[in-house]
């Protein structure tokens, strides 16, 4: 999982160097593709959930704009000054997956925009700091939700953190709230366990709807999103993330 993790960060470093105005997400999707590719990887997004041409998700990556959340399809939308572009990527490499997202900030981004991600990577920053075998999920979500809202900013629901492995998508589910299904089926960390944790927060409210196409998902109110997430393994005194590159 550290080989594909490894891979993952090459693809969004590579992905940060793209967004420069006047690119379109569907280069940066093209180029990333052929990245991963070149390297024996291969893309977990593109047709998911079938896996059949055709049918799924359109893109290699995840991109989303603005306020987009989550699950943005790469089109000629082109990057501008002062975006915020979601990248969301996953590979397979020698049979175990890698996880992870970014969110760039393009050129010159207002200040109101550049503390959302601030925000949003401290969550995912002070996940990763408090993840150690015996403790509940609960107790991690619970910092993650307080820390975010505390700043303002909302936590969007419908979209959480999960188990990841040979597969894209394991049990447990890891939310970065506390919520009635937590409190019911609380999550005890172990050793081993391989989590993709994905704190997403908005500006404005944590309601979200989905687009037209089925898959885009944007803030309700129109405000500005932003995501972050690392792979991350439960070790004997904590954990170790696996998509930063090492």
């Amino acid at each position: 999982m550290r080989a594909a993790g490894r891979l993952v960060f090459e693809v969004l470093q590579l992905c940060h160097e793209l967004c420069k105005p006047g690119a379109t997400t569907r280069q940066i999707d093209e180029e990333a593709c052929r990245y991963y590719e070149s390297r024996g990887g291969r893309g977990l997004f593109k047709y998911y959930p079938t896996y059949k041409k055709g049918e799924g998700f359109p893109s290699n990556l995840c991109i989303s704009v603005n306020d987009s959340v989550v699950h943005g399809i790469a089109d000629e939308t082109q990057v501008n000054d002062g975006d915020l572009i979601s990248i969301d990527c996953g590979v397979e490499l020698n049979g175990w997956c890698g996880d992870s997202a970014t969110t760039v900030m393009v050129g010159q981004v207002c200040p109101e925009h550049r503390r959302l991600c601030e925000v949003t990577q401290h969550v995912l920053a002070l996940a990763i700091g408090n993840i150690r075998p015996g403790r509940r999920w609960s107790q991690v979500a619970r910092l993650m939700q307080a820390y975010a809202e505390r700043a303002g900013m909302g936590v969007v629901r419908e979209f959480v953190g999960h188990g990841i492995g040979k597969t894209m998508h394991e049990p447990p589910q890891v939310p970065n709230f506390v919520g009635k299904d937590l409190l019911k089926k609380d999550i005890v960390l172990r050793e081993g366990m391989t989590l993709a944790v994905e704190p997403m927060c908005t500006l404005g409210d944590k309601d979200v709807v989905t687009m037209a196409d089925g898959w885009t998902v944007k803030t309700a109110d129109a405000t500005y999103s932003a995501h972050y997430e690392h792979t991350v393994a439960v070790t004997a005194d904590g954990c170790e993330v696996l998509t930063d590159g090492k």
